[in-house]
């Protein structure tokens, strides 16, 4: 029996390929937190992912997709120059 894939996960990635306890942690967000946070419904969302102009998200199993929050808000910062 498998657990239900949760809502939210942490994943680390490595900040200098050199350093070996140096890690930055990202938490990846799904699709009803990432309208919430761009305002954005979901059809314009995979629109302009298509287009290139909004981040894609990572797979995390299945048909299970997340978004990373560091892009996201990287993302909503360029839009705000």
């Amino acid at each position: 029996m498998s657990s239900p894939v949760p809502k939210e996960a942490i994943v680390g990635e490595e900040i200098d390929k050199g350093a070996t306890e140096s890690r930055r942690v990202t938490r990846l967000i799904r699709l009803p937190e990432v309208q919430h946070r761009v305002g954005l419904g979901r059809s314009t969302i995979y629109r302009w992912m298509s287009e290139g102009k909004f981040p894609k998200p990572v797979q995390l199993g299945g048909y299970s997709v997340a978004w990373s929050e560091r892009e996201v808000e990287a993302w909503i910062s360029d839009r705000l120059k």
